[in-house]
């Protein structure tokens, strides 16, 4: 009877252990965001200098930030879109964050509309595509 006890015990233990770690291993799975082929990621490295010249588009985001998912789709169809008039651009705030820092990121997901360098538009939270083309369609326009 002892026997029996101790190895429903350690089958209880392994079930539980096993469980927790297929839910881990699929929660880290999930955190990576298919980024469009039209849509540039960029790094600490690449921002200043992706910024520099005509209308960017940069989505500032994380891969555990649930409104960050929502929005992601919603960034692809515009860099589709919009073609070569803007570049449309993500950066990842966890790996890259100096940019984060320089920019005073302090919500996600947060867009911010560079022209030449200079930011001039920022939207933060989760946008409408409607409400994203117009504030760059009114940056290009300028």
């Amino acid at each position: 009877m002892v026997y029996f006890f101790w190895i429903s015990f350690a089958l209880f233990l392994f079930i539980v252990i096993y469980t927790f770690y297929q839910r881990s291993r699929k929660s880290k799975a999930d955190h990576y965001i298919k980024i469009n082929d039209k849509v540039i990621e960029l790094t600490d490295e690449s921002f200043e200098e992706t910024i520099q010249n005509g209308v960017t588009l940069v989505d500032f985001w994380a891969p555990w930030c649930a409104p960050c998912r929502i929005q992601n789709p919603v960034i692809s169809r515009i860099a589709e879109e919009v073609g070569d008039t803007a570049k449309i651009c993500k950066i990842n705030v966890d790996d890259h964050k100096k940019a984060a820092i320089r920019m005073k990121i302090k919500n996600i997901p947060n867009i911010i509309i560079f022209k030449n360098g200079e930011a001039v538009r920022q939207l933060i939270g989760v946008k409408p595509k409607y409400a994203i083309l117009k504030a760059l369609n009114s940056v290009i326009d300028q």
